[in-house]
């Protein structure tokens, strides 16, 4: 920079300078918020899409790669999709040879954000961007005036996109300002100056390569956000304060740089999230050096900056192809290599000998990485809830074979059962609090509040069950014998709330009521065995063929599996607010 230039600008000059500037912090957060809107809106318009992606992403490497950035282009964030990879592999629900390929995908998705914010350069600047800017205000009514959820999620996502446009138009416009040498000459000639000193349009590269690769890599980790980099660099591109080697490089380093919000959300995680951060992060630096390496040959990076301007005249553009001609060619050269990628996270971060891989067992199922994804953390909780369910009703079946049998020598594994329902009810019930702090939609919502009481009554059907337990002990302490009669009516009461708890566990973790009529029809199975039972224990009595101790157990026994019966039929009933209607369920009579 040239010191002589910089000492002569005035109190007037320094203040342009100022207000230049902070128009372009201005742009910088209008463009990411503009993102952050987009993206998340998209994810809550799609959550139902995303999950089905997902799934799909299991099957082959290429489907892998097509799912990331399916993935990454909806919530417009690589960084963001790794995030929710870091938290699949976590929780199992994805291997961590399928994550490689699914990584690899969202860096390529998010070359869309790249070229979305380079639309906003092209045209006769201020109409293109008042032209995309008016759909920030048709998203703001959009979202005030739309009665429907999806109505309010495009209109966010339009307000999101019109942010995007007014952010670049923002930044360009502050950078033009500077280099304008007719209103600004000493001004221009400073800023110029400085840039051409790190590499800029007119300047010498030969050394600068690294330190441009790790400014692109220390922006995006400190800004987390590789695509507000690249509109900085895009806007000073078309400004023509730097050229495209200049890009080039910093663009590699945005690359990198993304992968430091990974890297961040694996720690405290299993070892097999911290290899799929690792994944992402030597991915994205082997590519980088794949390129940078011949790119440090001026003869090859001028030939391909002069290749791209010759058919693309808009520079931001250019460097938005050059982002996805290094995302493709990375991807499909390291691809084959999937399963070294592995061999290799395996080899740096290793499994410590005796080191469990989470501190309980809340943190390898309920993954606080996923509240950003609420469709997918919902479907997670679902299935921590259906567990928690199993373990419930095992406990109840195992409590009642200790009293028809008379062996309570598996009390110590009742207890620990119990001990691990509470748990479950305790780590799930303070997910769903934090689950409810996130933006939810309508549907999630209700389904986020059924199942407080879901986790409720299933807690409270252990509750059930110890008590059961307290009879077994009080039959064996004090010698106690029910009839045969009695004992069949017990079994038969049991087999009651077998079919009941078959059809309602169907009912909640497919989300159907097409079982309810079975389900209502158990449950009032169970209400009509719990009365029959209280008829012949009186007949028994009167008849002298039960002990006043025995009855007053098998009276209490009746009432406790009845009102398991009713905690089993809340479950299925607490469906009813989100399931989607059927024929064979579409009547609320039948309800």
């Amino acid at each position: 920079m040239s010191s002589a230039l910089l000492a002569t600008l005035g109190t007037n000059e320094v203040l342009i300078i100022i207000n230049n500037f902070l128009l372009l912090l201005g742009g910088i957060a209008a463009l990411m918020l503009g993102i952050h809107m987009m993206g998340h809106n998209l994810e809550r318009a799609a959550g139902k899409h995303m999950r089905r992606l997902m799934a799909k992403a299991t099957k082959n490497r290429f489907i892998g790669v097509g799912t990331g950035a399916a993935v990454t282009a909806l919530v417009t964030s690589s960084g963001a999709t790794t995030v929710m990879i870091v938290g699949f592999v976590n929780v199992g629900l994805m291997t961590l040879t399928q994550a490689v390929s699914v990584i690899m995908g969202a860096n390529i998705g998010t070359t869309i954000t790249a070229f979305i914010t380079a639309i906003s350069t092209t045209g006769s600047g201020i109409q293109t961007a008042s032209v995309f800017a008016c759909l920030a205000l048709v998203g703001v009514l959009m979202n005030m005036f739309g009665k429907r959820d999806i109505i309010k999620y495009i209109g966010m996502i339009f307000a999101g996109l019109g942010l995007i446009f007014i952010g670049m138009h923002t930044m360009s416009g502050s950078m033009s300002s500077l280099l304008d040498e007719n209103a600004n000459p000493k001004i221009a000639g400073v800023v110029k100056d400085m840039f051409r000193a790190i590499g800029g349009a007119g300047g010498n590269l030969t050394w600068q390569i690294p330190v441009l690769f790790l400014l692109g890599a220390a922006l995006t980790g400190l800004v987390q956000s590789s695509a507000a980099v690249t509109a900085i660099v895009m806007s000073l591109a078309t400004a023509g304060v730097v050229d495209m080697q200049f890009a080039m490089f910093v663009i590699l380093g945005t690359n990198l740089g993304t992968c430091a919000v990974a890297l961040l959300s694996s720690l405290g995680t299993s070892v097999n999230a911290r290899r799929t951060a690792f994944v992402h992060f030597s991915f994205n630096l082997i590519g980088g050096i794949i390129f940078i390496i011949p790119l440090s040959f001026s003869a090859v990076s001028v030939g391909l900056a002069n290749f791209l301007e010759s058919f693309i005249p808009n520079s931001a553009i250019q460097i938005a192809v050059f982002h996805m001609f290094f995302n493709i060619v990375t991807t499909a050269l390291l691809l084959p290599f999937q399963k070294w990628l592995v061999k290799l996270a395996e080899f740096v971060v290793r499994d410590k000998k005796g080191a469990q891989s989470g501190s309980g067992e809340e943190d390898e199922t309920l993954d606080i990485r996923l509240l950003k994804t609420p469709a997918i953390a919902i479907g997670q909780a679902r299935k921590q809830i259906i567990k928690m369910g199993k373990l419930a009703f095992a406990n109840y079946k195992l409590a009642l074979d200790m009293l028809l049998s008379g062996d309570i020598s598996q009390i110590d594994i009742f207890n620990e059962h119990e001990k691990h329902i509470n748990e479950y009810n305790r780590y799930i019930s303070s997910y769903l609090v934090k689950l409810s702090l996130e933006e939810l939609s309508q549907t999630d919502e209700k389904k986020l509040s059924s199942f407080y009481h879901v986790t409720s009554d299933m807690e409270r059907i252990g509750d059930y069950a110890e008590n059961i337990v307290e009879y077994a002990q009080t039959v064996i302490k004090d010698k106690l014998v029910f009839s045969e009669h009695a004992e069949a009516e017990i079994r038969e009461m049991d087999l009651h709330l077998t079919e009941l708890y078959k059809y309602v566990e169907m009912t909640f973790s497919e989300i159907t009521l097409v079982h309810m009529k079975k389900v209502l029809a158990e449950e009032q199975a169970t209400d009509d065995m719990c009365a029959q039972m209280q008829k012949s224990h009186l007949r028994r009595l009167n008849e002298n063929r039960c002990t006043p101790e025995a009855g007053a157990v098998f009276l209490q026994l009746a009432l406790n599996m009845e009102r398991i019966g009713d905690h089993m039929t809340n479950i299925a009933n607490s469906v009813k607010d989100y399931a989607p209607r059927t024929k064979l369920a579409s009547k609320p009579s039948e309800f």
